[in-house]
């Protein structure tokens, strides 16, 4: 078998995966997403590659290569249709209501005079947020008018066509914490809460983590969440409101994972590379994924392999 990794550069996560990939006698390649190019009508010698896991920092390359590579029958971890899912989130959003999964409630609008009436209509607090991004970055909690007014003048000035499609989400008062779930095809392999006195509670603005127990609920919404974009390899973003429960905030397709793995004492890592294998060996099962838009087509995707077996899972 032959693995590609497609990465932009060796953090710690793909360093840990490289060495998951050493560690059981793999025969991979290393494909720096700066330097690929891709002939659409010659797959050459990608056709070689019975899988690729797509570890991009960036998500337009990271989509478009799997795009490319799916086009051509090469598996990837995470599917393209999947990358395309998670990394919009307006598009996660409506796969999670199409799915029936609990999440907090959301408005899209594309003015932002539109997009105030919505704000209006939702109730002060609410969360404003880009419909790409990662990191916690751009997000704004929005308490009155006069900040609404002002964050969407700034949105309209900056320009790009993202920034014309406002996603209001609901601001939920969670208890100075959220959940990172860790999902791997059909099981909530492992979780932490991430802590801090600031809303926003991403590792990557100063969140702390902590193990959080794999309830019976908690794996079943957060399996329910993943099974909703087309499944995989997902971290599960969870809100713990005081009167509905757990809410599903988001769903990411690429994740970083160097505070998980540590608090946890699990081996992502090597679950990844397990994973990435059993797709390689095609011990999935392909069927069309349906598009959380009436009226669309559907989309080619991989079922998510039950990796049960897998040591750190018994």
């Amino acid at each position: 078998m032959k693995v590609g990794i497609l990465l932009s550069r060796i953090r710690v996560e793909e360093k840990w995966l490289l060495e998951a990939l050493e560690k059981r006698g793999v025969d991979y390649e290393r494909i720096d997403d700066r330097e690929a190019h891709f002939e659409l009508t010659q797959p050459g010698p990608w056709s070689q590659l019975d899988v690729v896991l797509e570890r991009s920092i960036s998500y337009a390359r990271g989509l478009y290569a799997t795009h490319i590579l799916n086009a051509w029958g090469v598996p990837t971890v995470n599917m393209a249709h999947v990358a395309a899912t998670c990394g919009d989130k307006l598009v996660s959003s409506a796969a999670l209501a199409k799915a029936n999964v609990p999440q907090p409630r959301i408005k899209a609008a594309f003015t932002p005079e539109s997009a105030l009436a919505a704000i209006e209509e939702l109730g002060y607090p609410v969360v404003l947020k880009p419909v790409v991004g990662s990191w916690g970055r751009l997000l704004s909690k929005i308490n009155d008018r006069d900040a609404a007014e002002a964050v969407l003048e700034h949105k309209e000035t900056l320009g790009s066509y993202q920034h014309s499609i406002y996603y209001i989400q609901e601001y939920i008062k969670k208890p100075g914490r959220d959940i990172r779930a860790f999902v791997v095809g059909d099981q909530t392999v492992c979780a932490i809460y991430r802590s801090s006195a600031h809303w926003i509670t991403n590792t990557a603005r100063s969140g702390q983590g902590s193990v959080c127990p794999v309830t019976p609920e908690l794996n079943e919404i957060c399996v329910n969440a993943a099974k909703a974009v087309g499944g995989g390899v997902l971290a599960v973003d969870i809100l713990e409101d005081p009167d509905r429960g757990f809410l599903v905030n988001e769903v990411n397709h690429t994740m970083e994972f160097h505070a998980l793995a540590p608090v946890t004492g699990v081996d992502i890592a090597g679950v990844i590379v397990d994973y990435t294998l059993a797709v390689g060996r095609r011990e999935v099962n392909v069927h069309p994924v349906v598009s959380p838009f009436p009226g669309s087509a559907p989309l080619a995707g991989t079922a998510p392999v039950n990796v049960a077996a897998h040591p750190v899972l018994n």
